[in-house]
């Protein structure tokens, strides 16, 4: 049995929808975002880990390792959820959409562009939380253009960034101490310079 939509999601969906048709000049940034804004989560996550080298904190360049894993955990999740929901797609059940990108008409809930994404923000908020901030809104914007562009209705990516989000905090606390102590003994190789960038202690 399909998903059922929230209450006010298509409303909600349309407005969004109508908001693409008078924005015209959005269309290029959104499409972007949408297809390729997953680059610049890979450079807060090296952001992230070039912060935690600086501080010399071999559990802060866990927690930066940690958000990409989260992602890829997270993103595991998604599709044995998306089976089960088996919701349609915008595009799908009202072909008069706006749809600004291709896409295959797959089932849509949750989001797996957000889902990653929420993970990265997350995770890089334990790392430092300006970088963590910046990353909430890129992730932000991810999950709206998805929505602009006519792919997901909005409980997709709202769901997909909350179950990033859970992943990568529970594993805050689940995972990275493991890593962690990994990263400490690494210290002690010739890897070291990739976890610190002091040369003593």
């Amino acid at each position: 049995m399909p998903f059922p939509l929230i209450s006010g999601d298509r409303s909600h969906f349309r407005t969004v929808n109508e908001f693409a048709r008078d924005t015209g000049w959005l269309h290029g940034f959104m499409t972007f975002m949408a297809k390729d804004g997953i680059a610049l989560l890979a450079v807060t996550l090296l952001a992230g880990w070039w912060i935690a080298r600086r501080n010399n904190s071999p559990q802060q360049v866990a927690t930066a390792v940690w958000g990409a894993l989260a992602a890829l955990v997270a993103l595991a999740l998604v599709q044995p959820i998306a089976n089960a929901a088996d919701e349609q797609r915008p595009f799908v059940g009202h072909p008069g959409v706006l749809k600004l990108i291709s896409h295959a008409a797959d089932v849509g809930f949750p989001s797996d562009h957000a889902t990653g994404a929420g993970a990265i923000a997350a995770a890089l908020f334990f790392v430092s939380w300006r970088l963590g901030l910046l990353t909430a809104l890129i992730a932000a914007l991810i999950a709206f253009s998805r929505v602009y562009v006519g792919v997901h209705f909005p409980q997709d990516v709202l769901a997909g960034l909350a179950l990033g989000a859970v992943v990568a905090i529970a594993g805050v606390f689940l995972v990275v101490p493991l890593l962690s102590r990994l990263a400490a003994a690494l210290t002690r190789t010739p890897l070291r310079s990739l976890i610190v960038s002091s040369t003593t202690g």
